[in-house]
């Protein structure tokens, strides 16, 4: 069976994580033997960088740093997992990628779209998933369902996540090939349905 990797992404809010193990199990029906990831972590070194960017809300982190943080957490997690589970023929899924650090510190942060790309690439040594999965939402919607202490990230404001759904929506429609753009604000089921419509042709190919 031919290796395939998949991402979801958008905004804190539009139940990535719910989609992703919905995928997973329909992923797991069809045959498919699945693993699935959070980037950043999944890794000893992910985790540690994990904790760092998203919990010390006391420690001041310059955009470049962050970004870099990122980054080098994703090339672990490249190497660690994600490269020998297609190596071994499997379907990853990740709970976010590089257009996560293109958006939230492009857009977001300030930081050189075209930069973030070309850093990303060298990081991961051009693996990127064959499609990413972008759940959308407005921001305030999506952030009124978080029924929990919020990160760093998602501390960062309203007019910050406005901008990091405007840089999704931006990046979707320079790269339609690669990302799909799923109205996340339906019931859950509709979702999934939008989701399991948007890879069949890739399990079919």
């Amino acid at each position: 069976m031919n290796p395939l990797f998949l991402s979801i992404d958008g905004c804190d809010g539009t139940g990535k994580s719910t989609q992703l193990d919905l995928l997973a199990q329909w992923l797991t029906s069809r045959g498919r033997e699945v693993l699935t990831c959070r980037d950043p972590g999944s890794t000893p070194l992910g985790e540690e960088v994990r904790g760092l960017l998203l919990n010390r809300t006391d420690l001041h982190i310059h955009r470049r740093s962050e970004m870099l943080l990122y980054m080098a957490a994703r090339s672990q997690l490249v190497e660690e997992v994600i490269r020998p589970a297609l190596s071994e023929g499997k379907t990853v899924v990740s709970d976010r990628f590089l257009l996560a650090n293109v958006v939230y510190q492009g857009y977001g942060g300030g930081l050189d779209v075209e930069t973030l790309w070309e850093v990303g690439r060298i990081a991961t040594d051009a693996v990127f998933p064959h499609l990413v999965l972008l759940l959308d939402m407005p921001s305030g919607a999506a952030a009124a369902r978080l029924r929990r202490s919020l990160d760093r990230m998602e501390l960062e404001g309203d007019d910050f996540h406005a901008r990091v759904r405007d840089g999704f929506l931006a990046e979707a429609s320079r790269r339609p090939e690669r990302i799909r753009v799923i109205d996340a604000a339906r019931p859950v089921d509709e979702v999934h349905a939008a989701v399991r419509e948007a890879v069949l042709p890739l399990l079919e190919s």
